[in-house]
């Protein structure tokens, strides 16, 4: 192979792995913009049941628990609401804050089992998913998955800054897991 061709094919690769790396942040970021803390939009719940602890805070829905807010959606066995109390609440609160069905702050949220974040084509799914409110940042972690399209990232922990629109994808410690990913080049983004 001549220097040249193989330059040439070097170029295109990095070109290929650039865009596709590219795609597969879009994909991670997208699904999770609904449930940024900055979302004004309103959020629906579905589940089976709803238990409220009033001494821990929180507000427990399980059963087929499915969660709509603007274009993103979250299904999950479980769903445990965190939020500060009525008197006193955290300073960092504001009025934009998400707020609880009891009308309160939510700090954060927690998904237990068979977690499924999507918006529109972008997927990512996982054994868990915690939502940091006040760092405005999405976790998931166990067997995660995330989906645009024919292209797939494959992972052990995500986490997704929703203020940065940033996010990592890392493989399972201390097993030698690894980061996995299958791209389509020439798959174009949704609206293009």
């Amino acid at each position: 192979m001549s220097g040249r061709f193989r330059n040439a094919a070097i170029a295109l690769l990095a070109g290929v792995a650039l865009s596709t790396a590219a795609l597969a942040q879009q994909s991670v970021t997208s699904a999770f913009t609904g449930f940024s803390g900055k979302s004004d939009q309103p959020v629906k719940i579905e589940a089976d049941k709803l238990d409220v602890r009033e001494r821990d805070q929180a507000a427990v829905f399980s059963g087929g628990v499915m969660v709509q807010q603007g274009q993103s959606a979250l299904r999950a066995r479980q769903l445990t609401i965190l939020y500060d109390s009525g008197a006193g609440a955290a300073p960092a609160a504001s009025a934009s804050a998400p707020v609880s069905p009891m009308g309160r702050n939510i700090r954060r949220l927690e998904a237990e089992g068979a977690v499924q974040v999507s918006s529109g084509e972008q997927k990512a799914s996982g054994d868990r998913g915690v939502f940091d409110m006040a760092a405005n940042r999405a976790t998931l972690t166990g067997n995660v998955v995330v989906v645009q399209g024919q292209n797939v990232l494959r992972g052990d922990r995500l986490v997704v800054d929703l203020t940065t629109q940033q996010s990592r994808l890392e493989g399972a410690s201390g097993g030698g897991g690894r980061v996995q990913g299958v791209f389509t080049p020439g798959q174009a983004r949704p609206g293009q």
